[in-house]
């Protein structure tokens, strides 16, 4: 990292940042934006590709009516309006995943337009943040470069091209300058796109899953002096792809340009590249404005006009957004501020909902999901949705715990088994043998044993020392591998203590 920077508190303290945010979505169709491809991630290189694809003379173009259905959901999850009239454009630059040698988008006519979405802050306070627009286009192939560092073009010696992704339907969500988050400017930034991630889900029109590039966010900033003063030079970080990586990209570009005002130079327009490896970001290319992409309509395309009552019909259809129904839950799942903070941190609101849903108690649910397996799911370095156990598991588990057939140590032993791939909670007990002894014949046979070798625990029990009996439910919980009723086991002490 060779850019010379200011600290954070400093900058922000001197300057005001403002942010724009681009972010990219890939849409879940069955098929690709303007012809029958498979839309599908994984599939061998250059496997999900047609004529159209890949731009072939006499290939035309076919607008998928589900990805118009999407776009309109997520314009309208935006509180966006929806246009009457629209229409595509041709984007016009060369580059080697673009076949065609343009990219068939939205300019000056999108689906949806003047939108706004709260985000909420880790301290609960609410950020609107204004959506200036959000249009449809298609995605480009991707660039495969062999040989350099981390997957880059600089050193590397050959590079490879894979079209699956070409023609990808997407929804791109630009927004207003956001302005007046100050040195929370990272935080905002992160959490807004953290946002969009949840509302997509929730809606049903995409997988959002950033790690496999189903979200992608561009991050402009730019810094000026005064909150009254005309806004700044921006930069535009390109392709971040995590939440930690928004925020600390956020938190470079204000350093580095702080850094760049303070000697009385010019912060350069142009594009950046992020770098996971020291959270730094490198000069790319020049930006490009609009015109230098010599946006013309595109022919091969009608102009879209989605009726008012089909509008009206998706709007009806539209589920409970995320940040309603985190207050709808908070409230009747009764936990604290900080417990319900930390389940939303941890990506379990709707793990837990589901467990709830399956019949477990909302405490019971926020346990297991909070505890255990949050802490699988870290040593695993994945993220807890994708762990191999379903709610009906955790509610199967639960049910032998209250039933006193498991006790929490052995519950734990099964839940292990249950992510080990071994079966379900039912099965995994049956092959380890877990479960808890409350035989009173079995029982009885181990605490005699415990007291031949601690004959004088009874009468210390008789005397009041109560305490004494914990050493011998020690002992038969030790002989029995922990699958003792412990409960029972003092009980039958003090039986024999008082008989």
């Amino acid at each position: 990292m060779s850019d010379e920077l200011v600290a954070f508190d400093e900058a922000v303290k001197d300057y005001d940042p403002v942010i724009g945010i681009e972010v990219h979505v890939e849409l879940g169709t069955a098929t690709k934006m303007f012809d029958l491809a498979p839309n599908s991630f994984g599939a061998d290189p250059n496997t999900n590709i047609t004529p159209v694809t890949l731009g072939l003379p006499g290939s035309l173009p076919i607008l998928n009516k589900k990805a118009v259905e999407y776009a309109i959901k997520l314009g309208l999850a935006l509180n966006c309006s929806i246009a009457e009239y629209c229409r595509f454009s041709r984007k016009n630059y060369f580059y080697p995943d673009l076949t065609k040698a343009f990219q068939t988008s939205q300019y000056d006519e999108p689906i949806c337009f003047d939108g706004w979405v709260d985000v909420e802050l880790d301290d609960g306070e609410i950020f609107r943040v204004q959506v200036e627009r959000a249009h449809m286009e298609e995605d480009a192939g991707k660039n495969v470069h062999v040989g350099g560092a981390a997957g880059r073009i600089h050193g590397a010696d050959y590079s490879l091209c894979d079209y699956n992704r070409a023609g990808v339907p997407l929804v791109e969500i630009v927004t207003k300058p956001i302005e007046g988050a100050g040195a929370r400017a990272p935080e905002v930034a992160a959490k807004y796109v953290e946002t969009l991630r949840d509302i997509c889900r929730a809606i049903g029109v995409s997988e959002a899953r950033m790690e496999r590039g189903n979200v992608r966010a561009d991050v402009n900033l730019s810094l000026r002096k005064t909150p009254d003063s005309p806004l700044g030079t921006r930069s535009e970080t390109k392709n971040v792809n995590s939440f930690r990586a928004i925020d600390r990209a956020v938190r470079y570009e204000i350093s580095r340009q702080a850094a760049i005002l303070n000697k009385g130079g010019k912060v350069v327009q142009e594009t950046r590249h992020w770098h996971e490896e020291d959270s730094s970001t490198s000069s790319g290319r020049e930006k490009s404005d609009a015109e230098d992409y010599r946006y013309f309509p595109e022919p091969d395309l009608l102009p879209l006009a989605p009726s008012r009552d089909f509008i009206e019909e998706l709007r009806a259809s539209m589920p409970e957004l995320p940040l309603a129904k985190r207050r709808r839950l908070h409230a009747e799942w009764g936990f604290s501020d900080l417990e319900m903070r930390d389940v939303v941190f941890a990506g379990a609101v709707d793990l837990i909902e589901a467990t709830v849903v399956a019949g477990a108690k909302p405490d019971a649910a926020r346990k297991w999901w909070m505890g255990e397996l949050a802490r699988t799911a870290k040593e695993q370095d994945i993220a807890l949705e994708d762990l191999t156990i379903t709610p009906k598991d955790i509610v199967d588990l639960q049910v032998m715990v209250d039933s006193g057939d498991l006790n929490d140590k052995l519950a734990r032993q099964v839940l292990a088994g249950v992510l080990a791939g071994e079966g379900s909670p039912a099965e995994v007990v049956d092959k380890r043998g877990l479960k808890v002894v409350s035989d009173d014949g079995a029982l009885i046979e181990a605490i005699d044993q415990a007291l031949a070798s601690q004959p004088d625990v009874l009468d210390k029990i008789r005397d009041g020392k109560v305490q004494a009996a914990g050493a011998i439910v020690g002992a038969v919980m030790k002989a029995t591998k922990g699958q003792a009723d412990a409960g029972r086991v003092r009980e039958l002490i003090m039986e024999r203590a008082n008989a």
